[in-house]
């Protein structure tokens, strides 16, 4: 089974954002082994580089405002190819301060959800819900209606 990495700098505090997490770590279960990090927050995206960077795992993809935006069909079919090479991906969601430059250029890809900028605790929610979009696109599930 694949495992899938979520790398995160920061705490959820809110309890509602804790129980959405939960929820998708759940219905991702039949699809792939979730690791999620939560990584502490440093002064600036430089001080928070180091751990981000030892906490990765196989193909690297940084989610950053200036990365790809994709189509939900798109990061399905990257998935999927990821998963059939075998390969870990990890996930890497900066704090409020971004992601480093030297994060950005040592990972795989850069993954762009909007132009718009969306609070950290918020994306990993919405990054769970499209990863596991995505793994239901593949299995021609009707969850994708």
């Amino acid at each position: 089974m694949v495992k899938i990495h979520i790398v995160c700098v920061g705490k959820l505090k809110e309890r509602y954002w804790r129980e959405a997490v939960s929820e998708y770590e759940k219905r991702l279960s039949r699809f792939c082994r979730l690791e999620i990090a939560e990584l502490s927050e440093g002064r600036s995206p430089e001080d928070e580089a180091e751990e981000i960077l030892r906490a990765e795992r196989g193909y690297v993809v940084a989610l950053a405002v200036e990365g790809k935006m994709r189509s939900s069909e798109a990061l399905a079919l990257e998935i999927k190819r990821l998963c059939d090479a075998g390969k870990e991906i990890t996930f890497v969601i900066g704090s409020s301060r971004g992601l480093s430059a030297r994060v950005k250029a040592g990972a795989d890809a850069l993954l762009s959800f909007s132009p718009m900028t969306f609070p950290h605790q918020m994306m990993r929610v919405i990054l769970l819900e499209q990863v596991y979009r995505a793994f239901m696109i593949n299995a021609g599930a009707e969850y994708h209606k």
